[in-house]
Formats: C-alpha cells, structure tokens, sequence
C-alpha cells in the first residue's frame, strides 16, 4: 500500500495565513453540500517543492458555480462563471482563486479547444498537461492536506522530469510543447525521453493553434526570469519556427536580453522591450504579417513597427556632431520602448550616445513659450505658429536659449 503522503504543514507554512483560513473554510463549506474539494495543479507542485506560488486552482467534485457563490457570500467577493465549462473565478482583496467542476475533456480534431463534461477527480486530472502539475490535495477536514498522486508526479519531481500523461497529449493541445519548454527551463528539469520524442514528432501540431493561444504562450515565455533559455530550446526543437522561420535565439539575443534587465528604467515594459528585441531581424512586411497572426495589441504593434522603422535610421545617428536638435527630429514620436530596443541593438557606440542623449535629456526639453502666448502677440493658430514654436524648441536643444527671456527676444524677433 503506498505512503500516505501530507501535505497539511507545507499549506501552513508556505501559504499566507488568509489563503489558509480561505481553503479551511472552502472545505467545510462543500463537506456540507456533500461534494470534495480538492486544491489542483502548480500550486501542489510548488508546495511539495518548496516554491513560493499563490495561484490558488480548486476542484469539486460537485457544482463549482454553486460552491464559487457561496464562497462569495463568505468572503464578500466578486464572481465570474464560466456555465459551459461548469467553472468560477472568485476574486477578493488581492486574491484570485479558480474553482473548477471535476471534468473529463475530448478534443473534437488537434488544436480544438475541448469538449467537457462532468467527471471524477480523477479523469480530471488525466486531462492535465504533465504528471507534476496531475496532483492533487485533499481540503476535506478529516482528509485535510492529503496528497493525491494517481500518475507519478512526485517520482517525476524526484528525477526532475517533465513527463506528459499520455501519447496524444502534444497532439490534443500542442501548446503544451511551449509549456514542457518553459517549466524545463524555469525548473530546472529535463523533459523526459518518450515525452521528447513525442514532443518533436508533434511540432507540426503547433499550425493547429490559433495565433491567440500562441500569442498567451509567449507572454508567459517573456514574463520568465531568463526566457533567452526558454527561447534557446524551443528554437532548437523547431517552436520558435514555426511562429516565423526567421526568428532565431542565438548568442546576440541572449546578450540583448541580459542587457535589457540591466536597464535602470521601472516603467519600461520589459516584455515588450523583449519582443522588439525577439523580433529585430524581421523585415517590415514580416512584422505586419506577425501582428496579425498573434492578434497583438496596438500599442505592442506600433512598437514592433518602430523599432524596424527605426534600425532603418540608425546611419543618420551614426555623425559624432549631430545637432541635439537633429538627433531629437529622428527619434522624436517612435515609442519609447523602440527607441530602447535600438540603442540595445545598435553595434556603434556614436549611434548608442545619440540615443541615450535623447532618452535621458532631449524628450524632456520643452519651450516655455506656448501657442498661447504667441496668439497674445498676434499669432494665430496655424503653419506661422507651428513654424515658430519649432525654432524655440529647436533652439532649446542646441542650447541657443536657455531661459524664458532669451526665448522671448527669439519669438519677438520670429514675430517681427
């Protein structure tokens, strides 16, 4: 008979006391409905590893609506359901916690999303993607912290192996071939022989998921503390191809992307900033056909855009005694985050100053003078305005004026 395996003084120890109390109290709560609870996926897997995860997933063996709406009672929170798929998001101060029917699923052809239909713990847990992530934690007071392991998970954790729970797994939802790369990599583990093999022999069935999916993949893959490893691997076994057949993670990439951690700026999105970096080598053409495939937001569009735009005007920054003034009317109205990008990109160390130059000082510059007060000397709105407020911003930059009254005498003289 196997080890009873408890899992009760990891929950209190490694989760925070208001997540303990909540899954207490979610087990009596069901106990009374008469169903069982069950905490699922990463977040055992983290427990038993000693990892620090507070993605909080539940399974009832019962009604995850009804069970979701009663711990909304309790905790004063907000629910959202999911009828179709018999599951709930419960959410509550900073907590988020999913609440899923026990189910089995059937895919209808590779790719599909699934057909579900109530099942067992589990059948449930079968329709999982990797053995480590197949376990289960019973939340039933009597049965409090008890370890369910049907396919091996914990051996899996022991070898350090990614292992799927059946040959057809890659086939049914190929975005588990990003997710056995990315938990190889952030784990520290191996994929498993049979299970790269598979693995390999189901490339292809990336083509069968839609641009969405892939596009939530790669976020993911980017939010990793290092996804130059993760990018590495699946560009070896063929992933990264079949996004574009251009995009590689070579040794440049991997420096490009250590030095985009290095940079000091907090507010840079250091997903997108990976991605114009990811994406450097393509053409324009390329980049328009990427952001279509992969549904990308506009504003991570227009950046993609700007930063090949950009590398295209690299040479007009590579003169040493560029006016600041030039070197604002080149970069000025490209994204931020493009303009990083290239600085990071850029080989020449002139073009690289030119850049820093304006990131750190020339964006900012700003006449005092404004539209408004040209109109109180005479000015109206228009091309002579516009033509104006240009040469006081022009010579801000290069330093002809430096104050309020300098750039007055300017303007008086600009009017006259």
């Amino acid at each position: 008979m196997p080890k009873i395996v408890n899992l009760a003084s990891k929950i209190e120890k490694q989760l925070p006391i208001e997540l303990v109390e909540f899954l207490e109290s979610a087990g009596l709560i069901a106990a009374k409905q008469g169903w069982s609870l069950y905490l699922v996926g990463g977040v055992v897997r983290d427990l038993i590893l000693g990892r620090s995860n507070f993605d909080i997933d539940m399974v009832v063996e019962g009604d995850a609506i009804a069970l979701g709406k009663l711990l909304a009672e309790m905790t004063g929170g907000k629910i959202t359901t999911h009828p179709r798929f018999g599951t709930a998001k419960l959410t509550w101060d900073k907590w988020t916690i999913d609440i899923v029917t026990a189910r089995s699923e059937t895919y209808a052809r590779p790719g599909a999303l699934p057909t579900a239909k109530p099942g067992i713990l589990a059948a449930d847990l079968f329709r999982r993607d990797f053995t480590i992530n197949a376990m289960a934690v019973e939340l039933i007071s009597g049965r409090w912290g008890q370890l369910i392991d049907l396919y091996g998970g914990q051996q899996d954790l022991k070898q350090k192996q990614i292992r799927i729970l059946h040959k057809g797994s890659f086939t049914d939802d190929a975005t588990r071939i990003w997710r056995a790369i990315r938990y190889e990599q952030r784990l520290d583990f191996n994929i498993e022989a049979n299970t790269l093999r598979l693995l390999k022999r189901d490339i292809p069935q990336l083509d069968t998921i839609s641009g969405d999916r892939i596009r939530h993949e790669m976020e993911l893959v980017l939010k990793e503390p290092a996804p130059e490893k993760v990018l590495s691997l699946a560009d070896k076994l063929g992933a990264l191809a079949k996004i574009n057949p251009d995009l590689k993670c070579n040794d440049w990439l991997t420096e490009k992307f250590q030095a985009a951690r290095q940079l000091s700026e907090p507010q840079l999105p250091l997903v997108t900033l990976y991605l114009a970096l990811l994406t450097y080598s393509l053409t324009g053409r390329e980049i328009a056909d990427l952001i279509s495939y992969l549904h990308l937001p506009q504003a991570l569009g227009e950046t993609l855009r700007d930063s090949i735009i950009l590398k295209t005007k690299l040479k007009l920054l590579s003169k040493p005694e560029l006016r600041p003034s030039r070197i604002y009317a080149i970069l000025n109205g490209y994204s931020v985050t493009a303009v990083t990008a290239n600085t990071l990109a850029t080989d020449s160390a002139v073009v690289r100053h030119n850049i820093q130059l304006f990131l750190t000082k020339l964006r900012y510059v700003k006449p005092v003078t404004t539209g408004e007060d040209l109109k109180k000397r005479g000015i109206p709105a228009g091309p002579r305005m516009k033509e104006i407020l240009q040469r006081l911003l022009e010579a801000r930059l290069d330093g002809k004026v430096t104050s309020g009254k300098e750039e007055e005498e300017l303007a008086r003289g600009e009017v006259s």
